[in-house]
């Protein structure tokens, strides 16, 4: 780096030469000594090599204590009906047994005709959703035309599977009408894609295809096709310690999208279980 050093009557530039050879990755540590006897502890090591190298031996090399493990847990659902697709969420991101988070947003506006949905790393999910908006946009200032739901998953579908192995947590659904009408298409960290009329994605999901399975039905009103993903999505809530907090609804209409309820899913546990039969 240069280090500018001025005086009264000149300025000069001088070369600062710093070495980068402790940065191995060997394990231990090879800090210069800053005049401190610092040292850089190795956990805290830039990987070196091969990505997908580091990730297996941070699982499989590592000590128990030490090992790298990324537990997710969340609920999302989506299901198409005829006057449109019904989004729905939970809000809690969770670190092991550690609750994170009780706020998380977890579907992503990608553009005013699509969603997308966030299971997984967050930071996974968020960031390649939202470089699938900027790709939407372009396509339609090229083309001057909004892109298919369709081709938006599979762009989505081609950056998961160009990172496949290495390391991306992703479970996804990206829903939207075009001029085909309402498409839901379920994408993944392995670059698979499926086209479906209803899916849950998470830890709760086994709980919400419950609800889904016993209710769900195409001639669904609005009304009760989103009371049916805010039902589900609670009883996911309340079963599941992984999800939990504010359930969030969304309808996919042909104009656009729409968000109907943000709800704490213990107010609806009062709710519901105030409705209930003894």
């Amino acid at each position: 780096y240069q280090r500018r050093v001025r005086d009264r009557h000149s300025t000069s530039f001088q070369m600062a030469a710093v070495s980068l050879n402790f940065l191995t990755d060997d394990g231990e540590s090879h800090a210069p000594s800053l005049g401190l006897n610092a040292q850089l502890a190795p956990h805290f090591m830039v990987p070196q090599g091969n990505p997908q190298h580091f990730l297996a031996t941070a699982h499989e090399g590592a000590a128990k204590a030490d090992k790298l493990e990324f537990a997710h847990g969340t609920t999302t659902l989506a299901f198409k009906f005829n006057d449109g697709i019904v989004v729905a969420v939970d809000s809690r991101s969770t670190q092991g047994p550690y609750i994170a988070s009780q706020s998380v947003k977890k579907v992503i506006e990608i553009n005013p005709y699509l969603l997308g949905t966030m299971a997984g790393g967050a930071a996974d999910c968020s960031f390649w959703e939202r470089q699938l908006g900027r790709e939407c946009r372009l396509y339609e200032l090229r083309n001057k035309e909004r892109i298919s739901v369709a081709a938006a998953s599979k762009i989505l579908a081609g950056y998961c599977y160009s990172y496949k192995g290495y390391g991306l947590s992703m479970g996804t659904m990206v829903a939207g009408w075009d001029k085909t009408g309402p498409q839901l298409f379920y994408v993944d960290s392995d670059g698979s894609r499926l086209k479906g009329h209803k899916f849950s994605v998470g830890s709760g999901s086994t709980y919400a295809y419950g609800v889904l399975d016993r209710y769900y039905r195409e001639d669904l009103s609005a009304e009760e096709a989103c009371e049916l993903g805010r039902r589900a999505i609670y009883h996911a809530t309340h079963r599941d310690a992984y999800s939990g907090g504010t359930i969030n609804v969304y309808h996919v209409k042909e104009d656009g999208w729409v968000k109907i309820s943000a709800d704490d899913m213990m107010t609806l546990h009062d709710r519901y279980t105030a409705d209930a039969p003894n």
